[in-house]
């Protein structure tokens, strides 16, 4: 029996769920522009696209070519199909319009363009995550304030790991389920229905190095799982930690485990490390039509409203049972 496409499981959507088809046309244009990257990071030393860019981005931090790359196809890709109210990035400190030419949607795409850029000229899997999110009503241009919404009002997220194959991970909000992309087609191809994530595991994955900088219940969690059998968990746990937030939560979708990047002392005045709205909103959309949960140590991360475009939030995500237990050890 012949895969489904992505085009046709979304026409399954309008039919079955009442997914807009504007929507679905929306979605459409980020798979081809998630094709060309796909394409780009492929190319890596060949198509010259390896190394730093030269410039910083709104964070402060250091910009790969693959970045600015990544960022100008999405931009270029979604700026004249007509169902974008506007558009933010990770890599750009403001809101991005639609151009007087060409009409204008009624939806907002924010995206991390390419994530996990350091591990770009290593040859380690990278990736898009993206989130859309409907524009507020009577709003024809969109400035930050329309992008601050908390991430239960996201109608769609989904991301993008460049591996060994191309997979896009998507949720509409009935379940999670994955397309892999098909060189030899161009197309996407269904081959993950109905991601579930287990409620229970044996894994854990971490950046133990900032061990000394965390707050007391991440310390107590994680010395409890380092502790093993002999430990009050009384069995075995292994570590795993790509740097790429996609390839860590991809890993959680296939297998389970848990993800966490707690806040730390190095900067008590940021809430976390990892963007609310890039990362934070679409991987906790994802990990809970798939099962999982996510909290930021406190409350679900899909409750917290955003107070500014590049906010920063704590993430712990994916089997359910271990992210209440650590965010139990938050509010004890």
């Amino acid at each position: 029996m012949a895969r489904l496409s992505l085009t046709h499981h979304l026409i399954r959507c309008e039919r079955e769920h009442g997914l807009d088809p504007d929507l679905r046309l929306l979605l459409e244009v980020v798979a081809r522009a998630v094709k060309a990257i796909s394409h780009a990071v492929g190319k890596g030393a060949l198509g010259g696209v390896l190394g730093a860019a030269g410039s910083t981005n709104v964070q402060g931090e250091a910009q790969k070519k693959l970045d600015v790359l990544s960022n100008e196809i999405l931009v270029e890709a979604n700026s004249w199909g007509g169902y974008l109210a506007g558009m933010a990035s990770e890599e750009m400190d403001g809101p991005v319009g639609i151009p007087v030419a060409y009409p204008r949607g009624k939806y907002l795409l924010l995206y991390d363009p390419l994530d996990g850029s350091s591990n770009i000229d290593v040859n380690v899997s990278v990736g898009t995550i993206f989130s859309v999110l409907k524009c507020p009503p009577g709003v024809t241009e969109p400035d930050e304030r329309s992008f601050l919404q908390p991430g239960s009002q996201q109608v769609c997220a989904g991301y993008a790991v460049y591996g060994p194959q191309t997979l896009m991970m998507l949720t509409i909000g009935h379940g999670v389920f994955g397309f892999t992309l098909d060189r030899d087609t161009g197309s996407f191809l269904l081959t993950h229905e109905q991601v579930q994530i287990p409620a229970d595991t044996g894994e854990f994955a971490i950046n133990a190095s900032n061990m000394r900088h965390w707050e007391p219940p991440v310390k107590r969690y994680v010395n409890e799982l380092l502790a093993g059998r002999t430990g009050p968990r009384g069995r075995d746990f292994n570590m795993r930690w790509v740097a790429s937030m996609v390839a860590d939560v991809h890993r959680i979708m296939s297998r389970g485990g848990i993800f966490m990047y707690p806040r730390d002392a190095r900067d008590p005045g940021k809430p976390g490390r990892l963007r609310l709205l890039y990362e934070g909103n679409p991987m906790a959309f994802l990990v809970e039509q798939a099962g999982g949960a996510a909290t930021n140590g406190h409350q679900r991360i899909l409750e917290v409203l955003p107070g500014k475009l590049h906010e920063r939030v704590a993430v712990f995500l994916g089997s359910k049972n271990e992210v209440d237990l650590v965010t139990s050890y938050h509010r004890a």
